[in-house]
């Protein structure tokens, strides 16, 4: 595990209780996102572990590439401000500490990336997210949902299901990495309980639709594949 000392200094965050574990409706994925970087030799064990869950029918993985590593020598070609920004959000929120590799696990527990059993412990206790629908349409996507508390936001990404990059320098130089469920585009959506069109993502990605409520624990989620029917 890696840590930034320059961004926040405090302990990580022990696995988050709730006593409304049940809050969720069963049988909603739980959702895992780990914020990685290319640049971070400890990361790609937490990579290999995510692409693992991600085949798990009860479970969106996401991986967020952040900036933070880029200047030991290679520059991730997947890093993102807008992902370490999202990281810090979390940091803030959950009084946990920025690092690589993190997995924030249903938005409200955030554990090392590559510990299987913290991340099978937080999926435990953590609430469960409600299912949502997300479908492809002849114009791009439709989500369906249902009611969600005031103060809920909705997010629509876009994501690469697996790439492999040959590194040339900083600390996995040398390597060849394999990393799974890229988050490429993220974007801000507007939601109504019923039926909501929504752009279709590009050939060769997926999508997921994450709805959080004010203290960003995910209250509901949907992941639509890419459409290996278009090649």
């Amino acid at each position: 595990m890696r840590r930034r000392s320059v961004l926040f200094a405090s302990t990580i965050l022990p696995l988050a209780r709730s006593a409304g574990a049940a809050s969720g409706a069963p049988g909603g994925p739980a959702v895992l996102e780990l914020f990685t970087s290319q640049g971070c030799s400890s990361c790609p064990p937490a990579d290999a572990l995510l692409g693992e869950l991600a085949q798990r029918p009860d479970t969106i993985a996401l991986a967020w590439h952040v900036d933070y590593w880029n200047y030991l020598g290679w520059k991730d070609p997947y890093a993102n401000r807008s992902w370490t920004e999202r990281q810090k959000d979390y940091a803030r929120r959950l009084k946990g500490e920025v690092f690589t590799p993190a997995m924030v696990v249903n938005g409200a527990a955030m554990v090392v990336g590559s510990d299987r059993h913290a991340v099978a412990q937080a999926m435990r206790d953590t609430p469960v997210p409600t299912a949502a629908t997300l479908r492809r349409t002849a114009t791009g996507l439709e989500a369906r949902v249902g009611a969600w508390p005031d103060g809920t936001g909705a997010m629509l990404m876009f994501y690469d299901p697996e790439s492999a990059t040959s590194v040339a320098a900083g600390e996995n130089g040398g390597r060849r990495l394999k990393e799974y469920r890229i988050v490429r585009d993220a974007q801000e959506v507007r939601l109504s309980v019923g039926t909501n069109e929504m752009p279709a993502p590009p050939a060769g990605r997926g999508a997921v639709l994450l709805i959080r409520n004010a203290d960003g624990r995910i209250v509901a989620a949907a992941d639509l594949p890419p459409d290996r029917s278009v090649s």
